[in-house]
């Protein structure tokens, strides 16, 4: 298998999944008032994603498994954080009517919250060390440019079109009543992976 399909289907299998960074920004696309406002998102969590994918490849990260003391931190602030984001998407659907009064959130604050899940994330850092650096290991030279670039522009195709479907979304969905359902069903999600990584700390 050549470097660029290699690439491509493991950033694919790692990316596709619904897991809290692409429930953000699909929540993003539709909650914003334009998709250009929603950019601030997609970008900060294409850079994030970025730079994982190449201190994966390029063995930085590596550093970092080696203290438990650092691994234990980032699962302690990553549940904390995520069961926070759960109760803020919960109940940003609660009340339909004040929904339609509700801001979105500001370029500063989508920034900050896409940075949290894509970086407070251990699960998703050690999967993007574990199976993309790994995976790195057998490709030298241009074989491993190739195989870098193609898992980076997956992953900034994917936000971008993340974000465009929750766009297209919100206006199939005039009444609003399927976007407050998956806001729903995104907190659960979130929820979920927050006790799931709970699990791991004990």
């Amino acid at each position: 298998m050549g470097p660029f399909f290699h690439g491509l289907l493991l950033a694919l299998g790692l990316i596709l999944p619904l897991g809290v960074q692409n429930v953000f920004i699909f929540n993003q696309g539709a909650i914003q008032p334009t998709i250009k406002k929603a950019l601030p998102a997609t970008i900060t969590a294409a850079i994030c994603d970025t730079a994982l994918i190449l201190l994966a490849i390029f063995g930085v990260s590596l550093i970092v498994m080696q203290y438990d003391w650092l691994r234990l931190a980032l699962l302690i602030i990553g549940v904390v954080f995520l069961l926070f984001m759960g109760f803020q998407i919960w109940s940003s659907g609660a009340n339909p009517q004040a929904d339609a009064h509700s801001k979105p959130m500001s370029a500063k604050k989508q920034m900050i919250f896409a940075l949290s899940v894509s970086l407070l994330n251990p699960h998703a850092i050690l999967d993007t060390i574990g199976v993309i650096g790994s995976s790195s290991l057998v490709y030298s030279g241009t074989d491993k440019v190739i195989f870098t670039i193609t898992c980076i522009t997956v992953s900034w195709c994917w936000f971008h079109g993340l974000c465009l479907a929750g766009r297209i979304l919100k206006k199939v969905d005039t009444s609003g009543k399927f976007l407050r359902m998956l806001n729903k069903v995104s907190a659960i999600i979130i929820w979920i992976t927050a006790f799931y990584m709970m699990s791991s700390i004990f």
